[in-house]
């Protein structure tokens, strides 16, 4: 038995580190979409939260600041009804989820790497906009997507 409501679909956004793509998945599905669907975000791997995530979602008054950069390990036992790997590395390492569940890659920039050599604090967090602003996009469009991909 799924944890959340009928009328709602669970999705897990998952990439490598859990710090920055993942976390503004969670923080703008919850904050545009809640109604529609239960968010939740991991990765393979455990990284920490990305300040400067945190600081380009504030922007758009979503707070994200006590979301915690988790392993999908630390995950409670729930089905998910989907999973969507938003970078390649989580996309090729993907733990395997129950039949049920039904994996998705919708890749996205790394705004840590992107911003790695960047001039200024401003250049820096122009990647983390951009790519923020995209998955804001992608989001948008679920639960509709969700048949297409």
């Amino acid at each position: 038995m799924n944890a959340h409501p009928a009328s709602t679909i669970s999705i897990l956004f998952l990439c490598t580190g859990n710090s920055c793509r993942s976390q503004m998945a969670e923080g703008l599905c919850r904050h545009f979409k809640g109604n529609q669907i239960t968010a939740a975000s991991a990765g393979v791997e455990l990284h920490g939260l990305n300040p400067l995530a945190v600081q380009v979602m504030s922007e758009l008054n979503i707070d994200i600041s006590s979301q915690q950069s988790k392993t999908t390990d630390q995950l409670p036992h729930k089905p998910f009804d989907y999973v969507i790997t938003v970078c390649d590395h989580a996309h090729e390492s993907c733990p395997i989820f129950p039949a049920q569940t039904r994996v998705i890659h919708r890749g996205f920039d790394d705004p840590p790497h992107l911003a790695r050599n960047a001039a200024s604090a401003d250049e820096a967090l122009s990647h983390y906009r951009r790519v923020r602003d995209e998955i804001r996009d992608y989001i948008l469009t679920l639960p509709a997507a969700l048949s297409k991909d």
